[in-house]
Order: structure tokens, then sequence, then C-alpha cells
């Protein structure tokens, strides 16, 4: 492999206050016997922070003040032990995870403009000697499946909260979770697994379990929970708080949720210190930075459905998103203590909005992780404020190209009208 030189960097020392955003327009790799080099092409300088992970084994790069073309990173075809790439917006910025298949040691330097190329961030990884065969990719697949694991809170003898008019929060959120997982599997590149598909008690740590078991890249779980005040309404979405509850009813209703477990009489004592470990790890501090991201896109979707509760994206001490290897994230799809919210819920036409909403919202967050993975096929479900260009801009498609996949002669949309995205 020519050796490359890194020149000029002084450009690199600049605020990035001065710089406009930049865009990382490819991501090339190629491998040696030994060596694995990743070039990250800009048309702009970027400034860049690179760490590791272990358990399992990851590459995290941060690129300050810059953002990601659509279809720039490709799933490797030549990348040594790396066997995924995945990436999200961060404060401004980008950043980018590498899984890994074998571990290996990993430098990074910048690269100013030489010859035909521009700004260039570069990662070059060392194969360790123990380091397991590397997998030869095979093409037969333009997109890997991304797995969601959806949680339908309670079951069995635990029928969770319960409204005045007699609903069973543990009945309505397994039928909100099917529907979702019908539309989740109806999307190509999508795949659905409901961690209970009936009316049967889980304990929390197997419900994370069964979704690790069937490599789930995210992890929803769904609840219908109660407030003693009947007036409080809304959808909330819930991460995992590493120092406590961000408001006294995520601390409430954390508390009621986590006291689930010892219906099934199963406790936790046994891994209180492995539980504390593992939220000390930086791992868990990455994994509730990705459940951020995907719980403020989620939020957004239930939003243009109904009602939100709060501000923000809340924290708790929820067990059940104490995940170290993927986003985690608790919907309140409303309050069941509240009557108006009890009887919609009941309701098959807003089951239905509800699925649609989350939907969305995954399927924003997988296009954010990977943009090779299309957002423009598929449908679109009519939500209350949506507009044309909305929607050209959500699935990156023209206004002009739904207009003529619809036949709509207007900007006027009817809500619950199903449009085909092309």
């Amino acid at each position: 492999m020519k050796r490359l030189i890194s020149i000029g960097l002084l450009i690199a020392l600049m605020p990035a206050t001065v710089w406009a955003q930049a865009l990382v327009e490819s991501v090339r790799s190629f491998s040696e016997a030994e060596k694995t080099r990743i070039v990250f092409d800009l048309n702009a300088a970027a400034e860049h922070r690179m760490f590791t992970l272990e358990n399992p084994d990851r590459i995290v790069l941060d690129l300050k003040n810059a953002k990601l073309a659509s279809g720039a990173v490709e799933p490797p075809a030549d990348a040594g032990p790396v066997s995924r790439i995945r990436s999200a917006p961060r404060d401004g910025g980008l950043r980018v995870v590498f899984d890994l298949v074998a571990k290996a040691e990993v430098s990074s330097f910048e690269l100013a403009p030489s010859g035909n190329r521009g700004h260039r961030v570069v990662l070059d990884l060392a194969h360790s000697g123990d380091a397991a065969p590397i997998p030869t990719p095979t093409p037969t697949r333009q997109r890997e499946e991304f797995v969601v694991a959806i949680d339908a809170g309670h079951g069995g003898k635990d029928p969770g909260a319960i409204g005045a008019g007699g609903t069973r929060e543990k009945d309505v959120v397994l039928a909100v979770a099917k529907r979702l997982a019908n539309r989740i599997n109806a999307v190509d590149g999508l795949r659905a697994v409901l961690i209970r598909d009936g009316d049967y008690f889980i304990a929390l740590r197997e419900r994370t379990r069964r979704a690790r078991d069937a490599n789930a890249e995210l992890f929803i779980s769904l609840h219908a929970d109660a407030f003693n005040d009947r007036r409080v309404k809304g959808s909330s979405v819930f991460i995992l708080s590493q120092t406590g509850a961000s408001s006294e009813m995520g601390r409430i209703l954390a508390q009621r949720e986590n006291a689930a477990h010892r219906i099934g009489s199963v406790t936790l004592h046994d891994k209180d210190e492995q539980v504390a470990s593992v939220i000390m790890d930086l791992s868990r501090a990455v994994t509730i930075e990705e459940s951020m991201g995907v719980a403020e896109v989620i939020r957004g979707e239930l939003a243009r459905v109904g009602d939100v509760h709060g501000q923000n994206v809340e924290q708790a001490g929820f067990a059940v998103l104490k995940s170290l290897d993927m986003p985690s994230i608790l919907v309140e799809l409303a309050f069941i203590s509240n009557p108006d919210e009890e009887r919609r819920l009941r309701s098959t036409a807003y089951q239905e909005q509800l699925a649609t909403g989350l939907l969305q919202g995954i399927r924003r967050h997988v296009s954010q992780q990977n943009p090779a993975f299309a957002m423009g096929d598929g449908q679109h479900v009519v939500q209350r404020g949506d507009t044309l260009s909305q929607i050209a801009n959500r699935y990156r498609v023209s206004i002009d190209a739904l207009r003529q996949a619809n036949g709509i002669g207007n900007d006027m949309l009817t809500v619950g009208r199903t449009l085909q995205i092309p």
C-alpha cells in the first residue's frame, strides 16, 4: 500500500464555528493482509475524535460539524474486520460506529486536499494476529435486514394499569405491538420480532435477552400506564437515565414497571453488581446516546398522531431499558387513566395511527443510521398536519413525483389517506 503522508493541518486547528458544515461525500475502504484503511472523503475540513469499545468490539468516530450525504455509507465490501457501519447525527456533527468481527488496533488522522483528493479523515486498522477469519461479504441483498424488537409490556398474571372502563394495559399494548409488527414486516429491509405474541408473563431481563437472541438492533417497549391525576394525557418516550429520572412522573412510572419482575418470582439481587458496572461502562453511554436519537425521532412522529406529554424525551431507570448492545426506548402510548385516552386506546383506528407513527419514526431512524436504506420505497399514511413538502423532504423525493404517483392535483391531503412513495 502506498504510504499517505499528512500535510498542512493548520486548518484543522481552526474553531469549527468558522466552517460551513462539512459533508461526508463517500466512504472508501481497502484491505491488505495485516491492515485495513477506511477513508472518509469530505468537501470541507472537519475535526474528528476516535475511540474504541469492547464487548462487543466497536470503533467510534465523531466528526464535528459534519453531516452525511445520502448513500455515502454503504455496507463495506472490503473493510477487513468491519462487519457493519452505522451512523447518526450527534451534537451538530456526525457519529459513525464500526461494528467489528475481530479486535483491531486503530489509528486515525486528517488529510488536507492534495491532487484530485479533497479533505479526508483516515482510519488505519491493524489486524490482530489471533483475529477470527474475516467473512467474505456475499452481495445477495442490496441492504442488510434491520431487526426491531417490539416488547408489549406486562402480560399474563400482570395486567399492568387498568382504566376506569376496565381496559387492561397488557391488552391494548399487545394489540398495538401486533399492528406495528405487521407494518414493519411489510417494509423491505425491516423485520419485527415480538417479544410476546400472546397473553403470558415474561420477566424484564428475559425480554431483553430475547431481543439480543434475535439480533435486534432496536428495542421498543410499549406501555399505556396510569397516573394519579386523571387529567394527564399524551404519549411519552423514555430512555434509560444513568443518574435518575428526569421528572417525578418518570420516577413513579419506573418504580411501577420495575416491580413487575417480582410477579414471576424473579429477582435482580444477583445482578445488581453487574448492572451497576454495565451502567458505568462507556458502552452504555454510547447506547444511551443512540437511544436518545431514536427517541427524539419517534416522539416527533407521535406528536403528529396525537398529544404528547411534556416538552422532551424523558429519562428514567426502567430496568427493561438496561441493554448494553442496542438502542432501547420505552413508549407510553397514552395514559389509560385518562378517560378520553382510554376510549381511544380501545379503538382499532387509533391503534393503527399509533402503529403508523411508530413505524415512521423507525424508518427515519434506520435511514439516519444507514442512508443506503431506501426510504423512498413504500407507503405513507397521511397524519394530522402533514403537507406535501414535508412528506417529500422526509422520503427524499420531489413534490412533483409525489403528485404524479398519487394523482394529486393540489396540495390538499386527507388524513388517513395512504400515499405511494415513488
